[in-house]
């Protein structure tokens, strides 16, 4: 099969690579048929090369045919249309069982410490062959994959893999009340999806940022007080105080993460470990790692007194320091997490209807080969023509 394959910083390629095979008896093979590239797929393509083999597969964002199931397999035929969520969890563990799959005990990485294996993504996660691909084997294929309905277009459902479930999960997160108001940092797939949800669930003001043009237009035109960073700078959090009475906004989404803009020495840092042999550059960013935090430390600014930080931008600093005093002072509530695909799946489902509430069908900007692949990681990174969510063909 066809397949994008990791091979270093800013080097990912198609392959012929081997066909996954059934290893399990409750394993399916699905044949893809849209897959999405992810913001945290770019902190493979320029971050986190420490945990990654050249020919590792990548990607977490596929849906496509079941083609074949193992002998226990129960609730899935071949022919079947599914969406894999991004997590691997197996349904009925103890964390599974409270509704937390991406901490599922049966597929923790307990030898790095780290929660539920994903698909396509490291070391730290299971080193699992990823989705963007022509084939993929999913294991528990009685509880994981996501039975979908034929006949609307995979953009209906794709984004059940992660960007709905993540954003969800960030609304929710954020416990904005009824009527309440939230600032999104960040309007890339997760962080405007985000703003959606929240509009959609009843709030009265969301306040999206970012830097990138395209991206703020396009809020804007959905209902989203659109601020640019590069305009307010330093004063964003007296920008958004000014909109909410003198006390900034009840939530703050953090959909950015590790790969804030600004942060110069941070950033320094994550481009000299990135010229270190992989087996030296892993143990330092294991011990001594820091993320640029310039996204986190805005939120904690602009957030109201009370209020709720909500995070699903990527992290990964072992060092990363805040300001626990301010968070202490301020009384702000922190919330954060991979998100639980399988749990927010039935409050989902519902919206995915011909009245598409959510914008599912026009959400992504750019649909390209698979064989395109390198070119839209590129395009991603530099984010070139207004490219905001990209879905590969295989």
């Amino acid at each position: 099969m066809r397949a994008l394959t990791w091979h270093g910083k800013r080097d990912v390629r198609v392959e012929t690579v081997p066909d996954p095979v059934l290893k399990d008896p409750t394993d399916v093979i699905v044949r893809v048929t849209s897959t999405g590239v992810c913001g945290s797929d770019l902190h493979l393509y320029e971050v986190l090369g420490p945990y990654i083999d050249p020919g590792d597969i990548l990607g977490h964002e596929p849906m496509g045919i079941v083609e074949e199931v193992g002998p226990d397999v129960t609730e899935l035929s071949a022919g079947d249309r599914v969406v894999v969520p991004f997590n691997i969890s197996c349904g009925h563990c103890f964390m599974c069982d409270r509704g937390l799959q991406s901490q599922c005990e049966t597929t923790q990485v307990k030898e790095r410490g780290t929660g539920a294996a994903l698909f396509g993504y490291t070391k730290l996660y299971g080193q699992v062959p990823g989705g963007q691909a022509e084939l993929l084997r999913v294991p528990f294929g009685n509880t994981l994959p996501i039975k979908v309905p034929t006949g609307p277009p995979d953009d209906r459902f794709v984004f059940l893999s992660d960007v709905l479930p993540t954003a969800w999960q960030a609304v929710e997160y954020a416990d904005i009340p009824p009527g309440g108001t939230v600032t999104v940092l960040g309007l890339g797939p997760i962080g405007a999806m985000a703003a959606r949800i929240a509009l959609h669930r009843g709030a009265s003001l969301v306040v999206g940022v970012d830097l990138v043009p395209e991206r703020l237009s396009r809020a804007y035109g959905e209902g989203v007080k659109a601020l640019d960073l590069r305009r307010y700078g330093k004063d964003l959090g007296n920008a958004i105080r000014d909109l909410t009475d003198g006390r900034g906004t009840d939530a703050v989404i953090d959909a950015v993460g590790m790969e804030a803009h600004g942060a110069p020495l941070a950033k320094a840092a994550h481009w000299g470990v990135g010229l270190l042999p992989n087996a030296v550059a892993g143990k330092l960013m294991d011990r001594a790692g820091v993320d640029r935090l310039g996204a986190l430390h805005a939120a904690i600014d602009i957030v109201r007194r009370g209020g709720t930080i909500s995070v699903s931008g990527v992290y990964g600093g072992a060092l990363d320091p805040m300001p626990l005093l301010t968070m202490f002072d301020k009384q702000i509530q922190v919330r954060m997490g991979q998100a639980n695909v399988r749990h927010w799946v039935d409050d989902i489902l519902p919206l995915l209807t011909d009245e598409d509430p959510l914008g599912v069908d026009a959400f992504a900007t750019h649909h390209m080969t698979l064989e395109d692949g390198p070119k839209a990681y590129q395009m991603f990174q530099d984010k070139e023509d207004g490219m905001i969510k990209t879905l590969l063909k295989p």
